[in-house]
């Protein structure tokens, strides 16, 4: 597809394909972190001490607070460069597009072959192996939206075969407030969870543990400034709100949330855990793979206030995701991991900077670090369903894995694995590290 005038103006050096880092492994082949991509994120060093903010470039990370107590990033604006000694990116977030690209340029130059500052900059590297990853910010709250039209009409068939489509769905990007403090970095096991869920036939509900455990493959936006409360954000200007994005696993206990989620919505079945990738790519970094808004089927005319055409020519982003299963039986036998699914992000209904606009039109405050999750990304072919509940009917075509083994939900030891990726002719591929996480079993709950 050709890129429109408005993506080649946010096309700079930092996106060159000839660019080449200095890095080890930073040019490996399928390697997610070349120069060109420069995703921020926070660790913990294994030797201890508090978090601090770290850019992935192949396979090591540079220190950003050492880099900059240092004096490694005199070329970008001062007050970034100071945000990065935070243990958080919610300073950094806070600053703006200005702050971010005098960041992201200050990094390229610093970190691509030829730098006058290399031998500087290779003490503050380390190696993934040398820390733990943490969640990359202080996030205050987190909704999680419904913006794939696939995955709504596919879910929908399921339990209402006549009218799968909410009237709703195409008037406005439908969502619910999540849990923050439950939201884990990829590598946290998923317990179980307990809650009331009604069984077939019976007329009352058990409190029991979730019998129909599920991922969901979504994608999520971190927001940059944000807004007062009681002032919205334009359309216009959705995109100066939107720092980066990462991957999001929306854990689900169908049968909790089936029993629940009338009339009010997601609850327990939702709130238990929240699984993000580490790194944060941002939108710089994507610029190159923004695209114009795919039409949905049977499109009506979008509200004045989530549309602008400009944007629009530029609102979808060409990321491709997969999620992939491996069970514990699959680990015994040293099966690798099954692909589920595949699925592109470009697809969507409704764009992270409609789902932006839209949360902030009632002058609610969006805040730096705030999460705003894609909800599940589907498309329309087999193969491309984001979420069990879809792949297997609700339990009713089992999936038969390598092992032999069949799987309707997700059991005790199950491990899902989920990567996404941006490519395009003429451009270096980036990807998002990855988003994994290992069923637990559940843990007593009281007189159950």
């Amino acid at each position: 597809m050709t890129r429109t005038g408005e993506i080649d103006e946010m096309i700079n050096e930092t996106h060159a394909r000839e660019l080449t880092s200095w890095v080890p492994g930073a040019e490996s082949a399928g390697g997610e972190f070349p120069i060109q991509n420069l995703p921020l994120g926070a660790f913990i060093p294994k030797t201890g001490g508090p978090a601090r903010l770290g850019v992935a470039i192949g396979d090591r990370i540079l220190d950003l607070r050492a880099a900059s107590e240092d004096g490694l990033l005199r070329g970008a604006s001062e007050v970034a460069a100071s945000a990065c000694k935070d243990s958080t990116l919610n300073g950094l977030m806070a600053l703006g597009p200005l702050h971010w690209h005098s960041l992201r340029l200050e990094l390229s130059r610093l970190l691509r072959t030829g730098s006058d500052r290399r031998a500087n900059t290779e003490p503050h590297l380390r190696r993934h192996a040398e820390v733990d990853m943490v969640v990359p910010a202080s996030i205050g709250d987190y909704t999680d939206f419904y913006t794939s039209i696939h995955h709504a009409t596919n879910a929908g068939r399921i339990f209402r075969p006549e009218n799968p489509l909410y009237p709703n769905f195409e008037h406005l990007p439908v969502g619910y407030h999540g849990r923050a403090s439950s939201i884990v970095v990829s590598g946290h096991p998923c317990r179980r969870p307990w809650g009331q869920l009604r069984r077939g036939g019976e007329p009352a509900p058990v409190f029991a543990p979730t019998e129909k455990l599920d991922f969901e493959l979504e994608l999520a936006a971190f927001v940059g400034p944000g807004n007062r409360l009681g002032e919205p954000i334009p359309i216009g200007a959705s995109d100066q709100h939107v720092f980066g994005m990462c991957l999001l696993n929306d854990w689900s206990a169908r049968d909790i949330q089936a029993w629940e989620y009338q009339p009010l919505g997601p609850f327990l079945g939702k709130s238990f855990l929240t699984s993000i990738s580490p790194w944060v790519v941002t939108m710089e970094a994507l610029a190159p793979f923004r695209m114009p808004m795919v039409a949905g089927p049977a499109r009506v005319q979008i509200p004045g206030y989530l549309a602008d055409a400009e944007l629009a020519r530029r609102s979808a982003l060409d990321i491709e995701v997969e999620v992939a299963l491996q069970t514990a039986g699959m680990r015994r036998e040293g099966v690798r991991p099954l692909v589920l699914a595949r699925a592109g992000f470009a697809q969507q209904y409704w764009s992270i900077f409609q789902m932006l606009t839209h949360h902030a039109s009632n002058g609610c405050n969006l805040r730096p670090g705030d999460l705003l999750g894609t909800g599940t990304i589907s498309g329309r072919e087999p193969g491309e369903e984001g979420c069990l509940l879809e792949k297997t009917r609700n339990g009713a075509q089992p999936i038969e894995l390598p092992t032999g083994e069949v799987r309707r939900f997700l059991e005790d030891g199950d491990e899902v694995i989920m990567h996404a990726r941006c490519a395009r002719d003429g451009f270096v591929t980036i990807g998002f590290g990855e988003c994994r996480g290992r069923i637990e079993p559940p843990i007593a709950c009281g007189n159950s």
